[in-house]
């Protein structure tokens, strides 16, 4: 038996669930980072399931556009990241209201 669209749906709201829950309960930027991209890569399983079921690239074409957000997010948060812990020594989500330039 092939898994159908709906067990790719459940797998994409558990992943996403477990980013929204790192992204919600944690302090460390670090671990919040990284709920971002699950959140994100659960998308995508979504979007390609969706593709696929409906027989179009559509949705696959749209994961390259995540994916090149995600790298963007990724550069760009982890050299915020790189800053404050230079600053603070540091990478919890309270200290960024401290920083003062």
């Amino acid at each position: 038996m092939t898994p159908g669209l709906h067990h790719y749906l459940i797998v994409s709201a558990l992943l996403f669930s477990l980013g929204l829950l790192g992204v919600v309960a944690r302090r460390n930027l670090f671990v919040i980072f990284m709920g971002l991209e699950l959140m994100l890569n659960a998308s995508n399983l979504a979007l390609v399931a969706f593709s696929r079921y409906h027989n179009n690239l559509n949705g696959q074409v749209m994961v390259f556009f995540v994916i090149t957000v995600a790298a963007a997010e990724v550069a760009v948060g982890l050299a915020l990241l790189v800053a404050l812990y230079r600053k603070r020594q540091t990478a919890h989500v309270e200290d960024l209201t401290s920083l003062k330039l």
